[in-house]
């Protein structure tokens, strides 16, 4: 995270991106005696067509602005997909700016009612994976998305949460490359700052995948969660952008195993009256952890 602290992103993205690529994904021999993993500084430089010293200026941030013809290149050597190659064209681009005011996330009067009247598991979040608001389906899916949770912190540190998820290495992967693609350039916003110091404190995890630089986005999708009552259950997942905050929603195949599964859940779910249930825990009976 030196590189960061230092506001050097873009040198600590371009070493970060060539350790992960190999010799032989560049078409160079493997030799012997490498003391560095993936490539070395002079490899990119040749494969990209610019001279070692430019490229090692560009590492150590002693040249902040390289032209799009170049980063093309290392986009390219460094076989960045199309949200890579964006994001690296981003960090070239930023440049300082005026701090500016942080406003508290707020969720919208109407999409705690709208909350309410779902039937599926639906929740907001924040821009770093705070739960905002959610409702009894949401709960009674995983305790852990009671406001006031943080979903990133649960993942790497419940573990609970840990055993809930089929694929909880992929699942870990996706939320720290959407948590550094989400931050961008606002590397002073004060939550940021707190949760990524406090999981590279208490998370081998975090810190292994925040220093690959990996990003991402985390939209729609599906997951395989096993739920401690009803079991494994395949649910699509879609989030919605709703002025500042994400309203995500859980849901399955119509007449399925999971959604009969699903409909289980929501019977064994003692709900309130709508106007107070999506900040209420529920009381769906969840085996005792020893």
């Amino acid at each position: 995270m030196k590189d960061e602290e230092s506001g050097n992103r873009l040198g600590g993205y371009l070493r970060a991106r060539r350790e992960l690529v190999s010799p032989a994904q560049a078409g160079l021999p493997p030799g012997g005696n490498r003391r560095v993993p993936g490539l070395r500084r002079e490899e990119v430089a040749l494969l990209a067509g610019i001279s070692p010293d430019y490229y090692l200026r560009l590492e150590r941030g002693r040249d902040k602005n390289p032209s799009p013809q170049v980063l093309e290149s290392l986009a390219r050597v460094l076989r960045l997909d199309d949200i890579e190659r964006t994001y690296l064209l981003g960090l070239a681009a930023a440049r300082p700016r005026a701090p500016r005011r942080k406003r508290p996330e707020h969720v919208p009067a109407r999409v705690h009612e709208l909350l309410a009247h779902l039937q599926i598991p639906a929740f907001v979040e924040g821009r770093a994976f705070d739960v905002l608001a959610s409702n009894p389906m949401a709960v009674a899916l995983s305790p852990r998305l009671r406001p006031g949770r943080n979903r990133l912190r649960s993942l790497l540190l419940d573990p609970e949460e840990q055993a809930f998820h089929q694929d909880w290495t992929k699942a870990t992967a996706d939320f720290i490359a959407t948590l550094r693609t989400t931050i961008g350039d606002d590397t002073d916003n004060p939550r940021f700052v707190e949760l990524v110091g406090e999981l590279a404190l208490s998370s081998q995890r975090f810190r292994t995948l925040w220093a690959r630089h990996d990003v991402r986005s985390l939209d729609g999708g599906t997951t395989t969660v096993h739920h401690p009552v009803v079991g494994e259950l395949h649910l699509h997942r879609d989030k919605l952008p709703i002025d500042d905050v994400i309203l995500v929603v859980y849901y399955p195949d119509k007449d399925n195993d999971s959604d009969e599964k699903l409909r289980l859940l929501a019977a064994l779910t003692h709900t309130e009256p709508a106007s107070t249930a999506h900040n209420r825990p529920t009381d769906i009976p969840y085996p005792k952890t020893p």
